[in-house]
């Protein structure tokens, strides 16, 4: 028998270091929204921006448990920082848990938050989280430039969309032939 090949292929190589690759999350991945912050503000301009967390963070987000209500974006040390995010405390957590309304890091391009800086300067405008995400595995927020609006814009704008909705629907029943 010698000499004679064997039946038995070979074992594969293993991969090498640029042949590994994680397997990565695609697309977006609602977490938390902020709907009051649209009823609140008129937003101005939108921004995408990463987050720095900690474990515990990313895992407890996974799990949904976040909260935008009262949140605010303000510039530190030419930085810009989350304030009033609350992630609740990851439940397997260990000693290593982190604070809930911890104040978190915002990371955007050094332009991006130098106009936000100068609008922000400007006065009247403040900076409001809208969302929070997952994209392609990573956690982000989506930041609006916004003014405030008055109380009686905000009924303005109830009444505007229930017209616009009102219009929409009679609309439907003419085009399907019903009438009331």
């Amino acid at each position: 028998m010698r000499g004679v090949p064997s039946a038995r292929p070979a074992p594969p190589e293993p991969p090498g270091p640029e042949e590994v690759v994680a397997p990565r999350e695609t697309g977006r991945q609602l977490v938390a929204s902020n709907r009051r912050a649209r009823h609140d503000y008129d937003i101005l301009k939108t921004y995408e921006a990463g987050l720095v967390l900690a474990g515990t963070e990313v895992k407890s987000l996974r799990a949904g448990r976040v909260s935008l209500v009262d949140a605010f974006a303000q510039e530190f040390d030419g930085e810009l920082m989350l304030h009033g995010l609350h992630i609740a405390e990851y439940g397997f957590g260990t000693w290593t848990n982190h604070q809930p309304r911890r104040t978190r890091k915002l990371l955007l391009r050094r332009v991006e938050i130098d106009r936000i800086l100068t609008r922000l300067g400007e006065g009247g405008l403040t900076l409001v989280p809208l969302s929070l995400y997952f994209s392609a595995g990573w956690a982000k927020v989506e930041l609006a430039l916004a003014k405030g609006r008055r109380s009686y814009d905000k009924r303005q704008a109830l009444a505007e969309r229930d017209a616009n909705r009102e219009i929409a629907r009679e609309l439907g029943r003419h085009l399907k032939g019903r009438r009331r």
